[in-house]
């Protein structure tokens, strides 16, 4: 088995720690088989160059490599104490880019680094945003997974539109304890031609947009056929995402307030936003 076939992006989250904080880190004894660095004494190379390289963007480098020690076993019950560096995110992007260009696990670690830090920005940005703005946001969000969520349905059975009708209700129906598209239209005040999705804020719609993912995820991975199987699956993910919901104390989706303005008003609204027109004329 070639080391392209043995690590994978699931190995760079498998030696991924969190600690009581709840922020991650990596280890850079543990990090170092993984791009195929046999001896410490070279992948020590790497990590200096992106100390250096940290630094010199202003950087404080001890915020991203922080040293501490670890008791290692080396037989006979006895350990010994051995140097680590505890990594953030930012510093694992730093030594994939450069590290050994050749090795084809390290163009698979540059683009591991550089999507989850891409992601982290774009999480830093959206928690700028005022209510509205993430509204917007995550209904755009929901738009573009609904595409794939539509096509991974079709790849299981589900073909009609109406069978997709009935697809969509079912996960309604887990997420908002047995209340389908019907009933959630009822329960907004909503009228029939209204998207429901249009009318949540945006904690509404970030657990919807959570049951899209996951639902077609787990289509895809557990390879659903069968059109009974996709809605039961679509059902299942939206009950276990309540079910988490009610164990962190949170608000049921149907509690949730519905905003005074859909999205569709706020998207007619956003140019007037964006140059700081007045909204009200």
């Amino acid at each position: 088995m070639s080391n392209i076939q043995k690590y994978s992006n699931k190995t760079f989250e498998e030696i991924k720690h969190i600690n009581e904080y709840g922020a991650e880190y990596w280890l850079a004894r543990e990090l170092a088989p993984v791009l195929e660095y046999a001896r410490w004494e070279n992948f020590y190379k790497v990590l200096e160059k992106a100390k250096e390289a940290c630094e010199n963007s202003n950087i404080n480098v001890v915020d991203h490599f922080r040293e501490v020690t670890k008791m290692v076993d080396i037989g006979s019950n006895t350990q010994r104490e051995i140097r680590e560096i505890e990594l953030s995110r930012y510093a694992c992007y730093l030594i994939v880019q450069n590290a050994d260009p050749r090795k084809k696990v390290v163009a698979l670690g540059q683009t591991y680094f550089a999507v989850q830090t891409r992601r982290q920005e774009l999480q830093d940005d959206f928690n700028k945003l005022d209510e509205n703005a993430k509204r917007l946001a995550i209904r755009e969000e929901i738009r573009e997974h609904n595409k794939s969520l539509a096509e991974v349905a079709q790849m299981a059975g589900v073909e009609t539109p109406q069978e997709y009708a009935v697809f969509q209700n079912k996960g309604y129906q887990g997420l908002y304890g047995g209340l389908g598209v019907k009933e959630i239209h009822k329960r907004k005040g909503l009228k029939k031609s209204h998207k429901i999705l249009d009318h949540m804020g945006s904690t509404e719609l970030a657990a919807n947009l959570f049951r899209a993912t996951q639902t077609d995820e787990k289509i895809r991975r557990d390879n659903v056929k069968g059109k009974e199987k996709a809605n039961r699956t679509h059902y299942i993910v939206g009950k276990t995402i309540r079910d988490t919901i009610k164990k962190l104390g949170g608000t049921m989706p149907e509690e949730l307030p519905t905003p005074e303005e859909s999205i569709r008003q706020l998207e007619k609204k956003e140019p007037k936003r964006i140059t700081g027109k007045n909204e009200t004329k």
